[in-house]
């Protein structure tokens, strides 16, 4: 008796979505009149930018908050089903007050799907989540925002 089987040495390519935080801006204040930004800071914000050639997405969280001394900011992105999930945090809170920063995170492996993108965020514990659905299919683009009013957001 002869028995024969064909194996792929090779492992399947997962195309699992990844994503990381590339840049972040200084701590953000509203008190002076050199505002650079024209969203309020009683709103956080996300704009998406997809690219469907190279299947990434740059996306900017607008006015995140975190302590003033983060001492490094960071997000762990996954994805569960079609929602993916970014937990932004900070490596301290190094001084005693919070403030509003700008996050570019990037995506790559994200195939032209409908997706939920809900951030988990360490200051907004009691207000409107950061949740809204994402369509790939037929918008390369968008942004989505929440009205916020407790510190360090204005209202």
């Amino acid at each position: 008796m002869l028995i024969v089987s064909c194996k792929d040495d090779k492992d399947p390519v997962t195309n699992e979505i990844t994503g990381s935080l590339v840049h972040n801006s200084n701590c953000k204040t509203f008190k002076s009149s050199d505002r650079n930004s024209e969203i309020p800071d009683s709103l956080s914000c996300v704009n998406y930018a997809y690219d469907t050639l190279n299947h990434d997405i740059i996306m900017k969280h607008i006015n995140a908050g975190f302590n003033c001394c983060p001492g490094g900011l960071s997000c762990e992105v996954t994805t569960h089903n079609d929602t993916i999930i970014i937990r932004e945090s900070e490596k301290e809170q190094g001084c005693n007050c919070n403030c509003l920063f700008d996050l570019d995170i990037k995506f790559q492996n994200v195939d032209p799907n409908k997706y939920i993108v809900k951030f988990i965020e360490p200051y907004a514990e009691g207000q409107e989540e950061l949740v809204f659905e994402m369509d790939l299919t037929s918008i390369n683009e968008g942004e989505y925002c929440v009205v916020r009013k407790g510190y360090p957001w204005g209202g």
